[in-house]
């Protein structure tokens, strides 16, 4: 039986178990995926010891520091510098980058190439930028002020990357304006605080297409309000299934339908429900 597993610290609880038993079942394949905590200061002692598995994710904090011990990185993790699923072939380690796979699928019926505005720019935020300026959006970054440095750093290396990118960064309380997309890459409307929004229903009203990189709860009140206003709307869920889906692609060539792909993606909503239900009357 093939081995994979997800390595960080702390994992606590994890959807990833379930996603790629999922995808390995629907697959036949004779597979087990399973966590491996591992501490920063642990990490060289390990390193060697992955090489028992055909494959392994990688999630905080060493999507940075599994460089070093990674024989090849494909174009992906070096856009990025980050490493979230590693491939194993007969004993060389090639590291790739598949959240962004797992975002771009997304919102793939999305009009990237048209005015898009982006919550956030730090983290996933900083991947989302870089996509969507590829993808030929005019990209409005909306920080609040405590971000000034970190956004004018994210331009100047989207500038460097791509000279004719269309970019601009704005105070969120200075938006008002028309979008195409809405994309949220804060955390504001994660669990535990689901009551919160990041974007006033002004521009909620005025977009067409909304995307929110949380996936707990299911349903943020951005994706809510956007609904409600007959808008396309898509949370993280499936985000964190599609980038699960590009692993396996790596790891053994499978391949999936929308179909299979989709039902997986509403297993994982209908978990996170069940663990993390709904507070009565809450907004979202």
């Amino acid at each position: 039986m093939q081995k994979y597993t997800l390595i960080g610290y702390p994992l606590g609880h994890s959807m990833s178990p379930m996603i790629h038993e999922r995808l390995f079942a629907i697959k036949y394949r004779e597979a087990h995926y399973d966590l491996t905590e591992i501490s920063p200061e642990k990490l060289s002692a390990k390193a060697e010891s992955l090489k028992e598995f055909k494959g392994f994710n990688v999630t905080i904090p060493h999507k940075q520091s599994i460089i070093p011990f990674l024989d090849e990185i494909g174009e992906s993790a070096r856009r990025y510098n980050a490493v979230n699923c590693v491939v194993n072939e007969n004993g060389k380690l090639i590291g790739y980058n598949t959240d962004c796979d797992g975002f771009t699928d997304s919102v793939k019926n999305f009009p990237m190439d048209g005015k898009v505005l982006l919550i956030g720019c730090g983290g996933v935020g900083r991947m989302m930028a870089v996509e969507a300026v590829l993808h030929g959006a005019d990209l409005t970054i909306g920080i609040r002020p405590s971000s000034t440095e970190k956004a004018a750093a994210l331009t100047k290396e989207i500038l460097e990357m791509k000279p004719d990118a269309k970019i601009r960064t704005v105070l969120i309380t200075d938006i008002d304006e028309c979008f195409d997309v809405i994309l949220n890459s804060s955390p504001v409307g994660m669990y535990p605080q689901t009551d919160a929004c990041p974007v006033s229903d002004s521009l909620i009203e005025k977009c067409s297409y909304v995307y929110d990189v949380i996936y707990n709860p299911v349903e943020t009140v951005l994706v809510k309000k956007a609904k409600a206003l007959g808008k396309i709307a898509v949370g993280g869920c499936a985000m964190l299934v599609l980038q699960a889906v590009k692993a396996h692609e790596l790891w053994d060539g499978d391949f999936y339908t929308e179909e299979q792909v989709q039902s997986i993606i509403d297993e994982l909503e209908e978990c996170v429900r069940i663990q993390f239900p709904e507070k009565a009357g809450a907004a979202e």
